[in-house]
């Protein structure tokens, strides 16, 4: 399968035979959010497309129009942050759509991975499950690329968490023309270790008391103006096409799995 069904590319027509062809829909979720001075904002919107993509050309699935509004925590100049509840609506509403339209297996993959982010999506397909026991029959996954790949898991465990080496070689595979490392910059290094050790160490926690039934104020550290996580210079091309690989395999595997369920 070499052609690949991109919905916002398609017509009545060929939306009409797709449906008479495949019961399977792919859904992009990325951010528009900071990645450094060297990597676009889109970077996650771009990289859950491509794999979208990637894996449409293997099974024949629909390929969906990708979401690029969530909820990131960043607030360097460029990043967009919807709130999740508002997330949780969008996901609720867009799979609602998806189904009105014939598709039984519903997969959301996410190229983000922010901590709330992931839980919202999650969420709201739960939810979304519970409420609508008519759509018994439908299958939906939440499908997160970087716990499917083995490399990426390593740079995890290396502390490489944003805007590094994974993700800058992923952008290198997909859109080289994107990357920007003659604009590599870095926060101070105390910053840069603290958040290779934490991922969630770039906020800050605040309340007036210290109770549990306070409920802290959360923003992002005011001395971070890069907010890279992890070692972008170690990035290549290859790296990034073998992430993309490990990635899009565990998602075939995944598509036809369910298909062959039905």
């Amino acid at each position: 399968m070499e052609t690949v069904r991109y919905w916002p590319e398609m017509t009545v027509k060929q939306m009409r035979e797709a449906l008479a062809v495949t019961e399977t829909v792919l859904v992009p979720m990325g951010i528009t959010e900071q990645h450094g001075y060297h990597l676009p904002l889109d970077t996650d919107t771009l990289v859950a497309l491509e794999l979208c993509c990637r894996a449409a050309r293997a099974t024949g699935a629909v390929v969906a129009p990708e979401i690029r509004y969530a909820y990131s925590g960043g607030e360097l100049p460029g990043t967009i942050n919807i709130p999740t509840y508002v997330v949780e609506l969008l996901v609720v509403e867009t799979l609602r759509e998806l189904v009105r339209h014939g598709f039984e297996n519903l997969f959301l993959v996410l190229g983000h991975g922010g901590s709330e982010n992931t839980a919202a999506v999650e969420e709201a397909v739960d939810m979304f499950q519970r409420v609508n026991p008519q759509w018994s029959h439908v299958t939906t996954g939440v499908y997160k690329f970087f716990y499917a790949s083995p490399t990426t898991r390593e740079a995890f465990a290396e502390g490489d968490f944003h805007a590094g080496w994974f993700e800058t070689s992923l952008v290198m595979a997909v859109r080289p023309d994107l990357v920007r490392m003659d604009e590599l910059a870095l926060d101070v290094p105390e910053l840069v270790k603290r958040m290779r050790e934490n991922p969630d160490a770039y906020q800050t926690r605040t309340a007036l008391v210290e109770d549990p039934a306070v409920i802290p104020h959360i923003h992002q550290d005011p001395a971070i103006e890069v907010g890279v996580m992890g070692d972008p210079e170690r990035a290549t091309p290859e790296v990034g096409e073998r992430i993309l690989a490990e990635a899009v395999e565990g998602l075939v595997a995944l598509i036809r799995s369910v298909e062959a369920a039905r």
